[in-house]
């Protein structure tokens, strides 16, 4: 008996299952990392949720939370750091600068403790280290020497919470806390401005003290341009005194008046 030949189209139906089954496959594993993603713990909005509570004026983040107890500890410190600056300032811009983180504080110390009685959140009631330690330090200056070291550490602090301000400015749902945050931010650029006009900040210390205690970026920025080897003179533009525009022709001609017609 002569052997059966082989079905034609066999080989590619196998073929094209292979070429199917392929496909499949790779759409799934496509398709498998961007479900489970979706669903993953850990994902930027589940943490800020599974990090709230509840409140009556609106979610209360962890950030929320931190930037309550900062502005709290911000009065704790620098209420007697403006009196110092009242009694030990050696010109009337410092001694102003005294008097404005005075009334500041007075003001948003009061507005802090109202908010967190109102959502349940305790505060310190004692400065951290580091502000102790300025407070020691502004306390054993004297003349201009307090002068300076008020302005700058004072204007330091000011220059870092201020990017917190704006951050949960930003981001806040709650609305005690945007409140809070709207009125801390005028104060505290109300500071920065007075704390710069008493003339004794150092801004290049400033810059690098601030740039030590930030994160790099990712992609460091592009170089600044450099200078043109020669450059064209700029050359001033004389206006005519006088000057007279022609209008463009009319796009079409008026249609005639027929008689009795208005």
């Amino acid at each position: 008996m002569r052997p059966r030949p082989p079905l034609k189209g066999r080989g590619v139906l196998s073929g094209t299952g292979l070429i199917v089954t392929g496909l499949v496959a790779t759409l799934a594993a496509m398709v498998f990392p961007i479900w489970s993603y979706a669903d993953r713990s850990g994902t930027g909005l589940a943490v800020l949720n599974a990090q709230s509570v509840t409140t009556g004026y609106g979610p209360l983040s962890a950030l929320d939370r931190d930037f309550v107890t900062k502005v709290r500890l911000a009065g704790l410190w620098e209420l007697p750091a403006g009196r110092l600056a009242e009694q030990k300032g050696t010109t009337d811009a410092v001694r102003t600068a005294g008097r404005h983180l005075v009334e500041g504080h007075t003001s948003l110390d009061d507005e802090v403790r109202d908010v967190a009685a109102k959502l349940s959140l305790q505060l310190p009631d004692e400065p951290t280290g580091q502000q102790r330690a300025w407070l020691e330090t502004l306390g054993a200056a004297e003349g201009t020497e307090f002068d300076a070291r008020f302005a700058n550490i004072l204007r330091l602090a000011h220059g870092k919470v201020f990017t917190v301000v704006a951050e949960v400015r930003a981001g806040t749902r709650n609305s005690l806390v945007r409140k809070l945050a709207d009125d801390a931010n005028t104060t505290v650029l109300d500071h920065i401005r007075v704390l710069e006009a008493t003339g004794h900040v150092d801004y290049e210390a400033l810059a690098r003290d601030l740039v030590a205690d930030s994160t790099p970026p990712l992609t460091p920025s592009p170089a600044p341009p450099g200078p043109v080897a020669d450059p064209t003179p700029a050359e001033p533009v004389n206006p005519d005194p006088s000057p007279t525009y022609s209008l463009p022709p009319a796009a079409s001609s008026p249609r005639p008046r027929t008689t009795g017609t208005p």
